[in-house]
């Protein structure tokens, strides 16, 4: 039988819990550690605690507890812990682990590393590398720019795995009947905050003015009334705004939409880019998000420059350009984009593990196995 595998997370966070759920569902022994249920912060922007299925939850809201956890750990067992700095409790855990010699991983995501600050971050994390690579047996890098930021920290190469944040798998959203008057919708979620740049995709889409569109915002924030302000002037009228939204709310708005735009300035992965390709709709990102990887594998939608609006507004021209999306392409994208789905994720950690103890080669990413049926479909 397989290792026991140990989550250790901060929350029950819908971007590990679906991992898990499907190893368990897959007869792995699944235990998933968590300090609570879900923070205030999360649970404000509309987050639930998802569903573990088969995987046993245990809360460890102390560092008493913690340590305990890991006295009671099978000795066989595997733990695989959310990052190496900024984690709570869970750097308790990973003391305690590397104290028993227990088996060891990090998942982490992409690190924003500008400016002044980000020369400390890279300072920091070199240290942290140092001291944690001896006893650490691989790390998850979640993002594509995350493996070889790692490696110029000092991680050694053969122990950096190109990871995702595998999603529940879920049966294609209906989209509404399709309306050939209806515009084309461009969709933005996130928190309506600088660091996600809302307003660069307002400035993008302006000179746009002579094709039909809309935009729908999904998400609050400080800057709402500003950015509210700033669409009324450039976009007259095609902008809808949703608010925030129940996260259960998600797969219907992106199967109502054309377009994903993720323009943010940083973010670690990027998980509304991963819920849209999964509801069959293209994505556009900034190459500052840890998800741009995915999308330029998808083949649609594209990546731009962080903060590059002129880089958007074409990648935008050519998604209008090229039309709402039709029910065969959106069926063919969602398709391919099973390779983001928890569990595609857990094939994936499964060929991790036993490459690393030596039964096979390192596996292919997920997301690099395009299917013959999505590039087919992009060209009729």
């Amino acid at each position: 039988m397989a290792d026991p595998i140990w989550f250790w997370q901060r929350i029950v966070s819908p971007h590990m819990a679906g991992l898990a759920a499907a190893l368990a569902g897959h007869g792995r022994d699944i235990t998933y550690v968590a300090e609570q249920e879900m923070s205030a912060v999360r649970a404000a922007q509309g987050w639930r605690a998802p569903d573990l299925g088969d995987a046993r939850l245990r809360f460890a809201p102390t560092a008493e507890v913690v340590r305990h956890l890991v006295r009671v750990a099978p000795a066989d067992s595997i733990h695989i812990c959310q990052g190496l700095r900024g984690n709570g409790l869970v750097g308790a855990a990973q003391q305690a682990l590397a104290q028993r010699g227990f088996r060891q991983w990090v998942v982490m995501e992409t690190v924003d590393d500008a400016g002044w600050r980000g020369m400390l971050r890279r300072l920091e994390y070199r240290r942290l590398i140092r001291q944690s690579r001896a006893h650490l047996e691989g790390i998850l890098a979640t993002g594509h720019a995350t493996p070889d930021w790692l490696v110029k920290r000092g991680m050694p190469p053969e122990k950096v795995f190109p990871f995702a944040y595998f999603l529940p798998d879920r049966k294609l959203e209906a989209a509404p009947g399709f309306d050939p008057d209806t515009p084309f919708c461009v969709l933005f979620v996130g928190q309506l905050i600088e660091r996600k740049r809302i307003g660069l995709l307002i400035d993008a889409l302006a000179p746009l003015s002579d094709t039909t569109f809309e935009l729908v915002a999904v998400g609050s924030g400080p800057l709402e009334d500003a950015l509210r302000a700033s669409a009324d002037e450039k976009l007259r009228g095609r902008v809808r705004w949703f608010g925030r939204r129940p996260i259960g709310e998600m797969p219907a708005l992106m199967a109502a939409a054309d377009c994903l735009v993720l323009p943010s300035r940083h973010d670690g992965w990027g998980a509304v880019v991963s819920e849209a390709l999964m509801a069959g709709t293209p994505a556009v990102c900034s190459d500052a998000c840890g998800a741009a990887g995915v999308v330029r594998a998808s083949g649609v939608g594209g990546v731009f420059k962080a903060g590059d609006a002129a880089g958007l507004r074409d990648l935008l021209r050519d998604a209008l350009a090229r039309g709402r999306q039709m029910p065969d392409t959106r069926q063919a994208l969602a398709a391919w984009a099973h390779c983001l789905g928890a569990r595609a994720g857990a094939g994936y950690l499964d060929a991790i593990l036993r490459h690393v103890e030596g039964a096979d080669d390192a596996p292919a990413q997920p997301w690099q196995q395009r299917r013959a049926v999505l590039a087919k479909a992009e060209h009729q």
